[in-house]
């Protein structure tokens, strides 16, 4: 005799926390975050911090001549923090940038004042020497087994030296207009009067369509493949988010001198290291070799030849920066550059780079810069001297190491 059954229904499925489609937005919205979480997280600290500072300063903060001040004044940081985070995602560090920086600010001086060379044979003479350097310190460190650490510490020492040597203790100055402008100038003016600067206007529109053109990839390319992509709401609103972005910022750029020449060297540097970083076999094997560095020269990664060019790299933005530099200050001096290493170190850190290497992106140096110079502004407007500044400045950077660490520990559990 079989044994009698009752059929029962099954129970029904437990709705999304929130109910309904407002429930999978929100649960979609926070994977999205949890995914990204050191990059959105440094968004939202550095919009707390504008807000904090622009209400303490009573406005001062936001107007348009001083976010052209806080873009040039941190624009040789802002340099080096791009080529720091390449270094550290390979698994490496450089402690000599600052003293490469006053090293090719000198020698850019003696050639202009001492010597008449023409600016842009200076420039390109001061590239080539930060080639050179990088080229130097990566041989040893690449080809030869010496820590990164004792290698730039020991560059740090003579690049030092070797800036008092050629500089003689003196400051030299003046420098070409045109050398200037790399650092103080404004894209020219052009068009009918509209009390904005019609250039500015021009290329934040195109900036803002390339941006949206770009989502708008990258989303159909991830449904092509299968990924999991933002719900199409979610997806409508990060689009408008850039768009106000973009505006807002052209808009005060537009209303004070227009875009900084400098601006436009960081955007395409920005654009050009992003894109290596991401689509060049090159810089997925920076990440391979800061990931896992036996399993990646398993793998046929070639990590002497990839480690010497994260620091020629880094010895080329060093000699930018140090031009720079040197034309925001109309001056060779034997002080320069004091100081950037550990600035350009905190913003990579700040920005998402892991202190195990493999992690991090040209875009998150950038915010981290960012929030160390707004930070430094904004303290000067209100007042704060320079010693809490270093105080405020070393929380910073303890907090975002911290929450690097904490963060992992989570994963890992």
């Amino acid at each position: 005799m079989s044994p009698v059954t009752t059929d029962k229904p099954d129970p029904a499925p437990a709705a999304p926390p929130g109910g309904g489609r407002g429930g999978a937005l929100a649960t979609a919205l926070l994977n999205a975050m949890r995914s990204n979480v050191r990059q959105y997280g440094m968004l939202v600290a550095l919009g707390l911090i504008v807000v904090l500072f622009q209400i303490w300063s009573d406005g001062t903060l936001l107007l348009p001549r001083n976010v052209s001040n806080i873009v040039q004044q941190n624009s040789y940081i802002l340099i080096l923090a791009m080529g720091m985070m390449i270094v550290i995602i390979a698994g490496h560090i450089d402690l000599s940038v600052g003293s490469l920086v006053a090293f090719v600010s000198a020698m850019a001086a003696v050639m202009m004042v001492d010597h008449d060379f023409p600016w842009p044979l200076a420039l390109a003479c001061s590239l080539l020497i930060g080639a050179a350097a990088g080229a130097w310190q990566g041989f040893w460190i690449a080809y030869v087994g010496i820590p990164s650490f004792i290698v730039t510490l020991a560059g740090m020492l003579v690049f030092r030296g070797l800036t008092q040597i050629v500089l003689e203790g003196r400051s030299l100055s003046p420098f070409p207009k045109g050398f200037q402008n790399i650092a103080q100038g404004f894209l020219p003016e052009t068009g009918p009067d509209t009390n904005y600067h019609n250039l500015t206007l021009l290329l934040g529109v195109c900036v803002g369509l390339f941006l949206l053109w770009q989502e708008w990839r990258d989303r159909r390319r991830q449904l092509s493949y299968e990924l999991d992509v933002l719900p199409y709401p979610l997806w409508v609103g990060k689009c408008a988010f850039i768009v106000a972005a973009v505006v807002v910022a052209t808009l005060m750029l537009a209303s004070y001198r227009g875009i900084p020449v400098v601006l436009l060297i960081m955007a395409g540097l920005l654009v050009l290291l992003g894109y290596v970083m991401r689509n060049v076999v090159v810089g997925r094997h920076v990440y391979a070799l800061g990931g896992n560095r036996a399993a990646a020269t398993l793998s046929g990664v070639k990590d002497k030849r990839v480690t010497f060019l994260v620091f020629v790299n880094m010895g080329v933005l060093s000699a930018l920066a140090g031009c720079v530099y040197a034309a925001r200050l109309n001056a060779g001096v034997p002080k320069a550059g004091e100081m950037f290493e550990l600035e350009a170190i905190a913003a990579a850190f700040i920005g998402g780079a892991s202190m195990s290497g493999g992690i991090g992106t040209v875009f998150g140096a950038v915010i981290g810069g960012l929030v160390l110079g707004v930070l430094n502004n904004g303290m000067s407007l209100v007042g704060l001297g320079t010693d809490y500044q270093q105080v405020i400045k070393g929380l910073v950077l303890l907090a975002a190491v911290g929450f690097d660490i904490w963060n992992k520990r989570r994963a890992g559990s």
